[in-house]
């Protein structure tokens, strides 16, 4: 396989699809086997990061395995693994596997690959649009004479007590750093920030796609799929108060200016305070990387990307070397969309050890 982004000449970005339309493009690759597909255009890579952003091959995945489904059957749950850190100087092989097509539901596998190895799979599960036709409104139906069981949770609460309002259509408000994605968001806020236990923090965001999405209905949960790992397993930088960046806290004042500003910039956006320098002293981070990601769409007909969704995380546990995540996407008008869990590997810097003089 050649050393090159994507196998086949990137095309021209489609002006009349939203960005993350053009992000998330596959393309059939008949000629290799039925049901393989490639990335159309080269991944983004997060600085810093070990490899391409995970949001995107899960995204794309999804892509490739709603082209082997029939119209009338939707996502409703996919389960993901990272297995190895992807390039993005190679392109990627997406297999899909048709596991089970029932009546109701069917079942996908999806392996991306890249030379041969396998980095990233996930199953992926569809059900037909008419079996969730009487699905929840909003209250429980656990009386007598219900058909269906269900009750879902309501969109978080401000301070003053009422749902939490998302920002005005016209929002612009975000710090250049911060403008050049494919999805737009707010400053993310922290809920009960000074408890003393991390896992009774929150965080949220208000999040869409830029543009109007144009691909129906399937390009509306790709999206979804996309920016559900957004800060995902870094809400345990948030919730412990970590130190995130390649140099020591300490350190901050001797960088140049413009450094110091775009980490001042971060640091706020990202929901960790008004002020870096009481990062001072604190646990750095000095391995993050996702293990896993399952999304369970709940009201996939409703997903309406490029609208405000409000996206609220926290995580029950932590320990041996690993963290879980949990979050729920809501609707501007309070429909609960998804619910998404991930687990990471997440360790701290070690200390340098104390140097000693070697003896003769």
């Amino acid at each position: 396989m050649a050393d090159r982004p994507t196998l086949l000449r990137p095309p021209p970005d489609d002006p009349k699809k939203a960005p993350i339309e053009n992000v998330l493009d596959v393309t059939e690759l008949a000629v290799l086997g039925p049901n393989i597909f490639t990335n159309a255009r080269k991944p983004w890579h997060p600085p810093g990061a070990r490899g391409i952003f995970g949001g995107a091959v899960i995204a794309m995945c999804l892509a490739a395995a709603q082209r082997t489904v029939a119209s009338d059957f939707l996502v409703h749950s996919c389960h993901c693994y990272f297995l190895l850190a992807g390039s993005s100087e190679l392109p990627i092989l997406f297999h899909v596997e048709q596991v089970r097509d029932g009546r109701s539901f069917a079942t996908r596998t999806v392996q991306a690959r890249q030379r041969g190895r396998c980095i990233f799979t996930t199953t992926i599960s569809f059900v037909r649009d008419s079996s969730s036709a009487t699905s929840s409104s909003g209250s429980s139906s656990s009386g007598g004479g219900a058909t269906v069981v269900s009750h879902t949770s309501e969109l978080p609460r401000g301070e003053d007590g009422n749902p939490l309002q998302p920002p005005p259509d016209d929002f612009a408000d975000e710090p250049e750093v911060m403008a050049g994605g494919p999805f737009q968001g707010t400053k993310i806020e922290m809920v009960n920030r000074e408890s003393a236990k991390p896992g009774d923090k929150k965080t949220q965001q208000w999040i869409r796609a830029r543009g109007k999405i144009t691909g129906g209905l399937p390009a509306h949960l790709e999206a979804l799929a996309y920016v559900s790992d957004s800060y995902f397993i870094g809400t345990i930088t948030r919730i412990h108060k970590l130190w995130r960046f390649p140099f020591r806290a300490d350190d901050l004042d001797r960088l140049p200016e413009p450094v110091r500003a775009k980490v001042r910039t971060l640091h706020q956006w990202e929901g960790m305070g008004e002020d870096p320098g009481e990062m001072v002293g604190r646990p750095a981070i000095g391995m993050m990387v996702s293990l896993d990601h399952t999304i369970y769409f709940h009201e996939p007909t409703k997903v309406r990307a490029d609208e405000w969704m409000l996206a609220e995380m926290e995580s029950p546990w932590a320990g041996d070397g690993r963290a879980v995540v949990m979050q729920k996407i809501f609707s501007k008008d309070g429909t609960l969309l998804a619910t998404c869990v991930q687990e990471g590997l997440v360790r701290l810097q070690q200390p340098a050890p104390d140097r000693k003089e070697a003896k003769l």
